[in-house]
């Protein structure tokens, strides 16, 4: 008895076929954290599987486009550690992987889909327009375009011509239902009446995103295409145009679509652009690590499992499954973040570390002059300094009492700290702590101990007026630790200058 055959597999993954995702940015403006949780899960999905990233400049826009939005992004990427395997300084099969210099590929196929009757020349103004559609919306009735131009006679055309009117190139949506199953969420389903013709090509000859967004996923055989919710409107449009295209033999496949959720800000409103903590730049400004960043960005969606919130970008790697992509909009939480951030940043290397600190050890960072900065004393202080931050920019603030010839002066510190008979306990820990032996941070906080024993006091309290005389804050780095690497010299004369202070 022969065996029954084998169900036909339908995906290209389940064709063992590796897949083929893209990464295409407009060069606009500075790149924003939602952009790059978008490559996060192309790339990662991408190295999951052993398949290729492309990453393709949308450029069209002349208006907004720029040269340095351009290199930010190329900036961006390499800061974050993703590779691309096509694409801009790496070149490819499919190149050039810049749209403005793919402007005459996109022309031909816009001639293919008229000569072949999948588009059509749309005359109406944009005042008819807009009257139809606001008369389609008076009688209920949806307010998309009415396909007015769809089917005009020769006549019609000729006497359109004769007025002058330049006409954009429409396509022609077939009437019929569109489904498809989202990679996010599932089955989707758009009936006709709410997928209207669109435009393709502007009047003065210029390609919309509509047209070439789908016509380089088509040439570049992209096999999957994961992006944010906001398009998840225009995908039935595309798989619309993706068969036109495979008819006129110039796509293999409609891809695979799967549409990420929203990021939302606060209020619960979507997160853009303008939003201040949108900003890859603040994050890289503030001394986030990229891996920090990575690893929270990719909870925004997706998680690893339900108890492990910290993990590499490795890790991430080996578990990315898109159809694991919660459908549900992810909040931004500033505080989750840098608390992650901290994190990675206690899994670093302390010579690693200390390394990743040296842009704000000095300018524009750092307050204390260059000849002041004591490579010793930095690296003696970073494995206590290590274990506080949530931001690699936080180290500025936290060892600026090391290299500046005197603390900060903080006057809310100063006031919260120096209590009456904060003078007379000073002088018991300066007389503690002259005695002490300076080679042991334990001696020195025993020092202080008796001292604040003499006065009534816990070293909670004792150690206070110490901590803002040397340092010039009410928090900060281990004191003792601190005071050990300051050197008994300099604590001394700091306490000194204090007691100078309160008894003027």
């Amino acid at each position: 008895m022969a065996s029954a055959p084998s169900p036909k597999l339908s995906t290209p993954l389940e064709q063992g076929v590796p897949p083929r995702v893209r990464f295409c940015p407009s060069p606009t403006g500075n790149p924003h954290v939602g952009l790059v949780r978008t490559a996060l899960f192309n790339w990662a999905f991408a190295r999951h599987h052993q398949g290729t990233l492309v990453f393709r400049i949308e450029d069209t826009d002349a208006a907004r486009d720029s040269e340095e939005s351009y290199n930010q992004l190329l900036d961006a990427m390499r800061w974050l550690g993703f590779d691309w395997d096509e694409g801009p300084e790496v070149g490819g099969p499919h190149a050039p992987y810049r749209q403005s210099q793919r402007m005459d590929i996109y022309q031909d196929v816009a001639r293919k889909l008229l000569d072949g009757g999948y588009a059509y020349h749309c005359y109406c103004s944009q005042e008819e327009l807009d009257t139809r559609r606001e008369a389609a919306r008076a009688a209920g009735r949806p307010s998309g375009y009415d396909g007015h131009c769809r089917d005009l006679s020769a006549e019609q055309v000729e006497q359109y011509q004769a007025q002058g009117r330049e006409p954009i190139v429409r396509f022609r949506m077939p009437d019929e239902t569109i489904t498809f199953t989202d990679l996010v969420r599932g089955e989707l389903t758009f009936t006709p009446e709410n997928v209207p013709d669109y435009g393709i090509v502007r009047a003065n000859g210029a390609p919309l995103y509509t047209l070439v967004n789908p016509v380089d996923d088509a040439l570049m055989e992209i096999t999957h295409v994961l992006r944010g919710e906001d398009l998840l409107s225009s995908t039935p449009r595309q798989i619309a145009l993706y068969k036109a295209l495979i008819e006129l033999g110039i796509a293999q496949r409609v891809p695979e679509f799967g549409h990420l959720p929203y990021v939302m800000g606060e209020g619960n409103k979507k997160l853009s652009k303008r939003d201040p903590q949108s900003s890859l730049n603040l994050y890289r400004e503030q001394g986030f690590l990229p891996e920090g960043l990575l690893n929270y960005l990719s909870l925004l969606g997706w998680s690893l499992s339900a108890d492990q919130d910290i993990f590499t970008i490795e890790e991430m790697v080996r578990a990315f499954d898109i159809s694991d992509v919660n459908p549900n909009p992810a909040r931004f939480d500033l505080k989750k973040c840098e608390a992650i951030n901290g994190d990675h940043i206690r899994m670093l290397d302390v010579k690693e570390f200390a390394e990743r600190c040296r842009p704000w050890l000095k300018a524009p960072f750092a307050p204390w002059a260059p000849e002041d900065f004591d490579e010793a004393k930095w690296q003696a202080i970073a494995p206590h300094a290590q274990t506080r931050l949530k931001v690699l920019s936080e180290i500025t603030a936290n060892v600026d009492f090391l290299f500046l010839p005197e603390p900060v002066e903080d006057e809310a510190s100063w006031t919260k700290a120096m209590k009456e008979g904060s003078d007379a306990l000073l002088r018991t820990a300066r007389e503690k702590l002259e005695a002490a032996d300076w080679t042991s941070a334990e001696s020195l906080k025993e020092a202080v101990l008796a001292a604040g024993e003499a006065h009534g006091l816990k070293l909670g309290k004792a150690q206070a007026p110490v901590r803002v005389a040397v340092t010039g804050r009410t928090v900060g780095l281990p004191l003792f630790e601190s005071l050990e690497i300051l050197g008994k010299e300099k604590t001394l004369a700091r306490i000194d200058a204090a007691l100078a202070k309160l008894t003027a």
